[in-house]
């Protein structure tokens, strides 16, 4: 293994919350930790800070006081970047600002050993843009710690475009050596996570300004349906509304402005109006005292029909349905008429009733009502439906009872292209798949940080594999058709993976 020897001192410039953390992961592992700040006194006063967390990991039993001690006894404060010489490793955490960054690592290399590994733990620059002056660019590494550093597992380590290979190794078994779970990274935009979630909060967002449905109701279908801890628009009051859409538009920005990246304006407009989430009592929702959180939309209590025709043949989450309205007790008819599509259900008025394949209902051949997408039909605890224009009311009642028998709440949301988590699914699977393609990262690394990053419930390209590449190119075909330009086109490694798979499935 290429990990630092745990007698290597580690440096750590820049003290705040993050670079604090960073420190504390450095300092439980066992290095000598120096922290450096340019504010004077600002180094020692996170000496302490560090000192009484590691106390309190004391009095919770996280941690003996003989390793508290001995932990205390190698974290030092530096009063100047000289006294850094013999780290073998520093880790940068100053502000987001490409200049600032440059100088310090200039500064460094006038310091520092040749060998001494050098790492920004920046979330936005470019790791090659950083590096770019130095002498020796080879030893600089992205190492970026998710916050809070010391509970957090996933660090991405960023290779720039003259990072040498043992130098990332090197970062990679310091990390994981340090008892985190890195994954490898190229230097792209938003590396992993900030990349691949972005669609996790522009298609909620998208689906605010085409008024599908409210933001708790939204929250609620990706949270109860879907399977993700929170939803996206509880999630940016958290993180901070200025935070996120920085983030958004940093990564569209890199991107040359692709529209796949594009901001939402509903954001925007929350951001200039000081409504930035829970630090300043308003954001999507009221933080303020008394104020109650809006309810998510839903249905009033339905009797469920007795039985349903069915049409053609049956596969897939349609399957997963039929198997639990069965279990409900509906009857199942197998009665064709002309014009009759394949594939669904047919409520007692007439209506189709089938899963969204990106379409919306009204553009259906006769009348329907879509079901969103669900991590699993079993287990989850809401359904979201949309009913067509021309759906029998009787028979959205109807669908609504359905799903009510088997122990859900039923959304009723506009009729959009891809409905909530359909959409959001698929244009994450689909930013995966490309990302692969692209060699930003493997496949299963990838899977790993968005588990861990962001705690999706299942990783894009494991949940991608599970709907199969020509369903999730349909989907996004289909929306593409809904809102012509680039941003649902389907990329090309998602095209390759459905022929693929078109042509494993003929022979």
């Amino acid at each position: 293994m290429a990990a630092l020897d745990p007698a290597t001192p580690v440096a750590v410039v820049g003290t705040g919350t993050m670079g604090q953390g960073i420190a504390q992961v450095a300092l439980v592992a066992g290095h000598p930790v120096q922290l450096y700040d340019a504010l004077e006194g600002r180094a020692a006063a996170a000496v302490d800070a560090i000192v009484g967390r590691l106390d309190r990991l004391v009095e919770k039993g996280r941690l003996t006081a003989d390793a508290r001690d001995a932990a205390r006894s190698r974290l030092t404060a530096a009063t100047a970047l000289g006294e850094l010489s013999e780290c073998g490793l520093v880790v940068e955490a100053i502000v987001e600002q490409l200049a600032a960054k440059q100088a310090l690592f200039g500064d460094l290399e006038k310091v520092v050993a040749d060998d001494c590994l050098l790492a920004t733990n920046t979330s936005s620059l470019s790791v090659t843009a950083v590096a770019g002056a130095l002498r020796v660019p080879g030893r600089f590494v992205g190492l970026h710690f998710f916050n809070p550093a010391p509970l957090l597992p996933l660090v991405e380590v960023v290779s720039g475009f003259a990072t040498d290979r043992s130098a990332a190794t090197r970062a990679y078994d310091t990390a994981r050596a340090w008892g985190k779970t890195p994954v490898r990274c190229a230097d792209t935009p938003g590396f992993i996570v900030n990349r691949i979630a972005r669609p996790f909060y522009a298609e909620a967002f998208r689906l605010y300004e085409e008024q599908a449905a409210d933001p708790a109701t939204i929250d609620a279908v990706l949270r109860e349906s879907g399977g993700f801890r929170m939803g996206p628009f509880e999630l940016t009051d958290l993180i901070g509304q200025d935070v996120n859409e920085a983030v958004t538009r940093s990564v569209w920005e890199s991107f040359f402005q692709d529209p796949k990246f594009t901001p939402s304006l509903a954001q925007h407009r929350l951001v200039q109006s000081g409504r930035l989430g829970r630090k300043t009592g308003q954001g999507w929702f009221s933080y303020e005292e008394g104020v109650e959180r809006p309810a998510p939309r839903t249905a009033d209590v339905c009797e469920a029909p007795e039985a349903l025709r069915v049409l053609g043949r049956i596969e897939g989450p349609m399957a997963t349905l039929m198997e639990l309205f069965g279990q409900a007790g509906v009857e199942f008819r197998r009665t064709a008429q002309p014009g009759d599509p394949e594939g669904c259900f047919v409520l007692p008025g007439g209506t189709w009733l089938k899963v969204t394949d990106g379409r919306t209902a009204t553009r259906a051949d006769g009348p329907c009502i879509l079901v969103d997408l669900a991590l699993d039909y079993r287990t989850c605890t809401r359904v979201a439906l949309a009913p067509g224009a021309d759906a029998d009311p009787a028979d959205v009642r109807a669908a609504t009872g359905l799903f009510q028998a088997l122990g859900k709440k039923v959304s009723l949301i506009e009729d959009v292209p891809g409905m909530i988590v359909a959409r959001t699914v698929a244009m994450l699977a689909d930013f995966a798949l490309d990302a692969v393609g692209r060699g930003v990262a493997s496949g299963e690394d990838i899977d790993t940080a968005m588990r861990l990053g962001v705690n999706y419930p299942r990783g894009p390209l494991e949940w991608g594999r599970e709907l199969g590449a020509t369903w999730l190119r349909e989907v996004l075909s289909h929306m593409d058709a809904s809102h012509p330009g680039p941003r649902y086109a389907p990329s090309r490694a998602l095209d390759h993976r459905s022929d693929i798979d078109r042509k494993q499935g003929e022979a």
